[in-house]
Parts: C-alpha cells; structure tokens; sequence
C-alpha cells in the first residue's frame, strides 16, 4: 500500500519510463514520415475523438471494478483484524476453571489459553502466504520481460521490502513442531489450521475448561474465519473477467495507434514548428490512455506482492501484537514499518 501524501515526479517517471519512452519513439517516428513526405494520411479527428471518448468509458467501468476488488480485500481483512480481537478475548475470558469440579492450574489455563492464540496467528500468516503465491493471470507468471519487471518491483516496492521467507520461519515459532510438521503439508494449511482449532475447542469442552454455550461461540467465530478466508481466496482465484481486462487494453492500442495519424497533420498546420510539437503532445495523451489502463490492471490483483496490494503482513502484525498482549507478553515483535513510501 503506498502511504505517501502524494507520488513524487521522479517516482512517477521511474514507474512509467518505458511507456514514456514508446511512445516518444512511435510517435517520433510517425512524425519523421510526415516531415520526409513519405506519408500523408490525414483521419478526421472527429471519428478518432470518438473512439478516444468511448475507450475512456470502457477503461473506467475496468478501473472501478479494480478498486472494487482492492477495497472489498480491505475490508474482508479489517473482519479478519476485528474477529481475531474478539477471538482472543473469548480465549482470555472463556477459559476458566469456572465449570470444572478439579480444578487447573493458572500455568495450565494460559498454556490453554497460549497455543490457541499462538495457533490463531499462525492462521494468520499461512493465509497471509496462500494469498501470495502467483496466479496464471498475474503479471509475474506472464514470463519474459513481463516477468523481470515485475519481480524487479517486487523486490523494491512489494514483498521484497520485507523478507517474505519470515512467514514461514514464524509458523513454526506457533505451533508446536509435530502439528507444524502435519499440518505444512496440507494443500491448504490455514483450512486446516482452523481445524485444528475446533478439535482443540473440542478437548476443551470434554475437560469441562468451556461449557457449551462458550463452545458454540468460540466455534462460531472460527466459522467467520473461514468465511473470511474463503472470500479472500475468491477474490484470490477469481480474476476480473478476461474480456473486461483484456479489451480494454486492445481499445487503447487501437486509439493510441490512430491518434497521430489524426493529431499529428492537425498540429502540421501550425508550420514547421507544429509537426515538433506533435510529438510531445501526442505521447502525452497516449500515455495517459495507457495509464488509465495500468492502473485498472495492477489493481485488479490485490495479492500479487505489489505496492498496490493490501498490506497484509502489517495487519497480520498489528493483530499478533494485540493476541500477544492479551496473553499478558511484554516481548512483542515491532511493527512493520512503510519503506520507500510502501507499507506491506
């Protein structure tokens, strides 16, 4: 997620160089073969303006429906933030010896109480790292140059800016090593994760350290976890359907392509200086098509390890240091901090 106020100048020419650069150089070209004579193909700008003007329309129903995704992944993970909360005030309220004839322990309730919470944030950051592994219509599985550019951003304005290997070094710092072991081979870890959960609820109950009202609670809310997580993993294995994201990408190439032919004789008539300004002018306004369109298509996708994306291990985070401290634990990791203008 970027955090800065506003994008510098310099970053948005970084980000957009090789736009900036192709179509200087078409358009360039394009203006060379008017000034030589070799061409003189002249489209009225009223039929070029038209298709300019229903692009536009088509490229931003493809944008809100981006956003639409972006913030939907928001929301679902500000459920996830305020569950857990409640997650672990049932844990800490739940978990007594209020039911039980033999009394426990207090070490023995919050060892109870540990491996639940601690369970619960190693759901987090599986579901975290399920959520980032590639899909075939995301920009790094496109192969080639494609590919190289994105892993490029990745490493510096995405995942690489916080070393994504720390997941899973984290889970098996809470679970216990042989339920790490069982569950890490699973297809789906955090299904099982959950899981897991309910049996443990399960053990509880038999040991009368919950009574079933609180079971049927506690069982409720890990029901909402999976509902959360499954909605994340529709917006995960869904995409924005091809011919929506697609088309819009042909119906720019069509505008920018037919835009100098239109633009450029216009602009001639100026003098010798015009046909100069056309080209400026004229990559200035397909950039800005081409923006429009790459906005819409790296939004689309908000758990791809991009700038853009929802910033999940910051959230994992701030929710750990909350569980943890209601745990009564003083030694809690940092925060996860913005760099570069990007928190993930």
């Amino acid at each position: 997620m970027l955090v800065n106020k506003s994008i510098s100048f310099i970053d948005l020419i970084k980000w957009t160089f090789i736009h900036i650069a192709w179509l200087t150089v078409m358009m360039g070209a394009i203006a060379a073969l008017y000034y030589f004579d070799i061409i003189s193909i002249n489209i009225p700008w009223l039929p070029v303006s038209v298709i300019g003007t229903a692009v536009a329309f088509y490229v931003g129903f493809k944008n809100n429906q981006s956003y639409d995704r972006m913030w939907e992944a928001r929301k679902i993970w500000g459920g996830i933030i305020n569950d857990s909360r409640a997650w672990g005030m049932m844990v800490d309220g739940y978990v007594t010896n209020l039911f039980k004839e033999n009394k426990v322990s207090e070490t023995e309730l919050q060892q109870h109480k540990k491996r639940l919470i601690y369970r619960h944030i190693a759901w987090l950051y599986a579901h975290r790292s399920q959520l980032l592994v590639a899909t075939s219509w995301e920009h790094i599985s496109q192969g080639g140059f494609l590919t190289k550019r994105v892993n490029y951003y990745q490493k510096k304005f995405g995942v690489g800016l916080v070393d994504d290997e720390i997941t899973r070094t984290e889970l098996k710092l809470f679970l216990p090593e042989e339920e790490h072991d069982r569950l890490i081979n699973h297809v789906n870890t955090a299904t099982q994760i959950i899981n897991e959960q309910s049996r443990d609820l399960t053990k509880l109950r038999e040991q009368d350290l919950i009574d079933d009202f609180r079971h049927t609670q506690m069982e409720e809310v890990l029901r909402t976890f999976y509902t959360l997580q499954g909605k994340n993993e529709r917006i995960k294995k869904f995409p924005l359907p091809r011919q929506y994201a697609n088309m819009s990408r042909y119906f720019v190439g069509i505008f920018i392509t037919l835009l100098p032919f239109s633009m450029i004789p216009e602009l001639m008539k100026l003098g010798d200086w015009g046909i100069w300004l056309s080209i400026p002018i004229t990559a200035l306004i397909g950039w800005v098509y081409v923006m429009m369109e790459v906005i819409g298509d790296y939004s689309e996708n908000p758990f791809q390890g991009l700038a853009n994306d929802i910033p999940m291990m910051s959230l994992c985070r701030v929710i750990e240091i909350d569980l943890r401290e209601m745990l009564g634990e003083t030694d809690l990791p940092p925060k996860v901090e913005a760099k570069n203008g990007v928190l993930m």
